[in-house]
């Protein structure tokens, strides 16, 4: 039986020339601690194989204020000349509590310029809208993103959170491709694979980052039918590989063909070098298949 195996290699970050990693590490509680303990986060990502570094303007607003994560990461590459250069940086802007968003171009333009002095960077490599402005038109939006690139300060554009219709549109007034999507992604949550989202991303060679890829936890600790359910399929897979669940989770993800890119967001170092195992896992077909009619709750048509 054909097994579905995990390249540890690069892969173009859709088509914005960048090269990325096929796992990302998150920031989404990167906060409150010393620059020497994010360091070593940091440091245990890279050692993981790890290249792409997922941050957000509002990351850090539940550990004491809007920018914190930002703020340490800037600290730390204040700290560490040259650091900057060996991780492809992405950020977010458009969540603004408790409005709740605004993408608009003067209050975009200025989130990002924000995020460059908070991270004390002249660019990001991947500037994402966070969330849709159901106020702005497409069509700011595009000239924005297409302005931030014009700029120098931004390398490659996406969206975090959009339907397919909001992609789409905001697509259609671009003149420059969106590099990436970001939707909430893992065996708990599998709309992606059926709302249209995955198959644009394959059909328009757009890259997909899967945010919570571990359901918020509830993967590591199941509570209901359905999550131990999952949990069960996972084990029967990672105790086979010799991994954890954990890495079972995103070894599922990434066998998707549209090469789903799972944002790690444990800010554990032992549990950021578990990324690594990831390429040692092989699923054959029914395996895979186990996991997603396990999250169904019923067997496939």
């Amino acid at each position: 039986m054909s097994e579905i195996t995990l390249s540890p290699d690069s892969r173009p970050l859709g088509k914005s020339g960048i090269m990325v990693s096929p796992v990302a590490w998150g920031m989404w509680r990167f906060a409150g601690v010393s620059a020497s303990d994010g360091r070593a986060l940091i440091d245990a990502a890279f050692a993981a194989g790890v290249t792409l570094f997922d941050t957000a303007d509002i990351y850090g607003l539940d550990e004491g204020g809007f920018g914190n994560a930002e703020l340490l990461l800037g600290e730390i590459f204040a700290a560490a000349p040259g650091l900057r250069e060996r991780m492809v940086l992405a950020t977010k802007g458009g969540i603004t509590p408790p409005v709740p968003y605004d993408s608009s171009a003067p209050y975009l333009m200025r989130a990002l310029e924000n995020s460059l002095r908070r991270l004390q960077v002249e660019t990001v490599d991947l500037y994402q809208i966070h969330r849709p402005d159901i106020l702005t038109h497409p069509q700011e939006v595009a000239r924005t993103l297409e302005d931030m690139v014009s700029s120098g300060k931004v390398r490659a554009i996406g969206v975090s959170n959009h339907t397919l219709d909001q992609t789409r549109a905001l697509a259609d007034f671009l003149s420059i491709p969106l590099a990436t999507q970001q939707p909430e992604f893992s065996p708990l949550w599998t709309e992606p694979m059926t709302n249209g989202l995955f198959d644009l991303a394959m059909a328009d060679d757009i890259a997909t980052l899967a945010w919570s890829p571990l359901g918020g936890g509830r993967i590591t600790q199941p509570g209901t039918a359905q999550e131990r359910a999952v949990a069960a399929a996972l084990d029967a897979k990672a105790d086979a590989a010799g991994v954890s669940r954990a890495s079972a989770a995103y070894a599922w993800i990434m066998a998707h063909p549209a090469q789903v890119i799972p944002i790690v967001g444990t800010q554990n170092p032992g549990r950021i070098a578990e990324i690594a195992e990831v390429f040692g896992v092989r699923w054959t077909r029914q395996e895979w298949y186990d996991v997603l009619v396990a999250s169904r709750g019923e067997k496939l048509p």
